[in-house]
């Protein structure tokens, strides 16, 4: 039976090297099972440009060029961490690049695929501040900057926000209801799946006399989380 895996919000770094090996765990145990994997954002827990040539940089490309070079389909949307990830990174394994909402087909269902922040309508600092830095010419006058420099911006950036996090109300860091709906619709369907808030669900919204399900991925943390969808359905797994 043919199957297509979900993962995201795997945050990859150096200082935990225990994701990296579940990593490589799930792309030769469990990814090279299926027929496509879709990353939905956060594999990395920042991305400073494609010329990072890291150990972790050069592992995670091997794994996903083993499963391109095996006819498996390896398709990536970028997230809040690693949206510098770009053309060099994807041609080096043979991924393909997603725009920010994309619809797939499941075995007859139409799908829509999307990182999550953008859902997070509630949360205005942030939404202010990922539209500065999805900015065409910040991100180019960034990737000019020499590796050792972006690489210091990075951890700043990282560290302000986790404190930021922690002061903010949980609420406003999920997603707006109304705008998932809202998304939903105007794309015309009824099951979508993202990442980023890391609260792994399926929640179920009735309107106009439709169903909408929300599958929402785990974020990786002491284990694996994955989703698997096949044409008789969905359902979360974990490598431990």
């Amino acid at each position: 039976m043919t199957k297509t895996y979900f993962i995201a919000d795997l945050h990859l770094s150096e200082q935990q090297p225990h994701l990296t090996a579940l990593f490589s765990r799930f792309m030769q145990n469990e990814a090279v099972k299926g027929e496509a994997l879709y990353i939905l954002g956060d594999l990395f827990d920042f991305w400073i440009g494609d010329d990072e040539n890291s150990a972790l940089a050069q592992l995670v490309q091997t794994e996903i060029k083993r499963l391109t070079d095996n006819g498996i389909k390896v398709y990536f949307q970028h997230g809040n961490r690693d949206f510098l990830i770009g053309k060099r990174f994807a041609e080096k394994c043979g991924l393909m690049l997603l725009p920010e909402y994309q619809i797939v087909n499941l075995y007859g269902t139409p799908v829509l695929l999307c990182h999550g922040d953008t859902l997070c309508t509630d949360d205005i600092n942030y939404q202010a501040y990922r539209k500065k830095v999805h900015s065409i010419w910040r991100q180019k006058v960034f990737l000019c900057l020499p590796l050792f420099i972006r690489l210091r911006i990075a951890n700043k950036i990282r560290r302000k926000s986790q404190r930021q996090k922690s002061e903010k109300p949980v609420q406003i860091m999920d997603v707006n209801p109304d705008f998932v709906l809202d998304t939903m619709q105007r794309f015309a369907v009824e099951t979508l799946i993202h990442g980023h808030t890391h609260r792994q669900a399926i929640h179920h919204s009735h309107a106009q006399n439709r169903t909408f399900t929300r599958i929402v991925l785990g974020d990786w943390r002491k284990s694996a989380p994955y989703l698997v969808y096949d044409k008789n359905g969905y359902e979360f797994a974990e490598i431990k």
